[in-house]
């Protein structure tokens, strides 16, 4: 299996996951939480898309989905473009309202949007420093290896939260 295959079939699972996480799921699903503190459903899977989409548009060197395709405007969050919810407070996590279709439909675009430029890298191209803001220099391979592990524990997580509230609904 040649690197870029292993990303896109990492990518592909939560792909796969996210619809299957959202479905059927009203408004009140999507932001309930377990917790006075936890995080929703809707927010975790805003959340995880958001860092793929922000991480992966740096690397790629395109603009990001959520402005570039309009999803901003759609979701309608009060907050800025450039939030993609890490250090969210409990209000702001419940700020995230939005609707199934939306959260599975700008996760969908994410992935499309990224599966060329995953697809067509190779080995040598991991070595490339994309951040030098820390030391040592952030390399191709470490930034997709957070994203891969930001969006699989979110969509876990998402999933979890799905179970405990189908569990107290019955």
């Amino acid at each position: 299996m040649d690197v870029n295959e292993l990303l896109t079939d990492e990518l592909d699972r939560v792909r796969t996951q996210v619809p299957q996480i959202v479905e059927g799921l009203d408004d009140d699903a999507l932001c309930w939480r377990p917790g006075p503190e936890g995080n929703t459903i809707a927010w975790l899977v805003w959340h995880l898309t958001r860092i793929q989409d922000d991480h992966l548009a740096a690397v790629a060197g395109l603009e990001q989905a959520w402005t570039a395709a309009g999803w901003y405007e759609r979701f309608d969050l009060p907050f800025p473009a450039e939030d993609h919810g890490f250090g969210h407070s409990a209000e702001q996590v419940g700020q995230v309202r939005v609707g199934s279709r939306l959260l599975a439909g700008y996760h969908g675009a994410v992935a499309d949007r990224y599966a060329g430029f995953v697809g067509g890298l190779t080995a040598s191209d991991l070595d490339e420093v994309v951040d030098t803001r820390w030391d040592p220099p952030v390399t191709l391979g470490v930034r997709l290896a957070s994203v891969v592990g930001e969006v699989h524990a979110h969509a876990g997580q998402a999933a979890f939260v799905r179970g405990l509230w189908e569990r107290r609904t019955r």
